[in-house]
């Protein structure tokens, strides 16, 4: 297999980490997640990585609570995460780093895409924790923001679905898969690929994204080679 990508952003929801369980890492599948994230940085491809926080904590589920604390919490669960699949590629013998988006000096150094790059351009994996460090955005688009900065060809979003449907499937037995999309059409239609916010910054700086399954962790391989894999989205009509 060869890749079709030299750089690439894969985001990962907290919720893969999970496994079987509803809540915390479990080791055995975050194993598995970086399995092929190895085999692709032993073809030479550059991967940094977003993790999401929702297997320990999701702001909007908050209740009563304030929403810039609940999300400040989110960040938080993100970082825990970003260490849990650092500390596993490590443990495989890929290089690694957390880069965080708010100051945790005794944690992980703090984000600037110089730094970021250059671990890449070594053959390092880049795990960005922390979101974009500030209330009311989502992962996603901390997954949009950091593609942009790093220049990576195309944004994986590895969900527990293996694309982009018309309706929500676990509900509707006829939703109907998307093979390919525009964001203008994710945009008019109000599909749920990704944050509105995400998807207009994806758009406007032309960043593709390719959305499927982790159920099979192998379809990171996939779809960084190529195989028909998910849904794209791209702004070509």
């Amino acid at each position: 297999m060869q890749p079709n990508y030299k750089r690439v952003l894969l985001k990962l929801s907290g919720e893969s980490l999970a496994g079987n369980d509803s809540h915390g890492i479990d080791f055995d599948t975050v194993t598995k997640i970086c399995e092929p994230i190895k085999a692709c940085v032993e073809m030479g491809v550059e991967i940094g990585v977003v993790v999401g926080g929702g297997n320990f904590w999701r702001g909007r589920s908050s209740g009563e609570m304030n929403r810039a604390r609940a999300d400040s919490m989110g960040v938080l669960a993100t970082v825990i995460n970003a260490l849990g699949v650092c500390e596993v590629l490590e443990q495989m013998g890929v290089p690694c780093c957390v880069e965080t988006s708010v100051e945790m000096q005794r944690v992980a150094e703090v984000f600037t895409r110089e730094k970021a790059v250059a671990h890449l351009e070594n053959g390092g994996v880049v795990i960005f924790g922390g979101g974009t460090g500030n209330p009311f955005f989502s992962t996603d688009t901390a997954a949009a923001l950091r593609a942009a900065e790093i220049e990576a060809d195309i944004i994986l979003k590895a969900t527990m679905v293996d694309g982009v449907y018309d309706s929500d499937p676990k509900k509707n037995p006829n939703a109907v898969k998307y093979d390919t999309l525009t964001f203008m059409e994710v945009l008019q239609k109000g599909l749920q690929v990704m944050d509105s916010t995400a998807a207009s910054l994806c758009k406007d700086n032309n960043i593709s994204l390719l959305v499927f399954s982790i159920a099979d962790p192998d379809n990171i391989t996939r779809a960084i080679c190529g195989e028909n894999v998910g849904t794209l989205v791209t702004n070509e009509t």
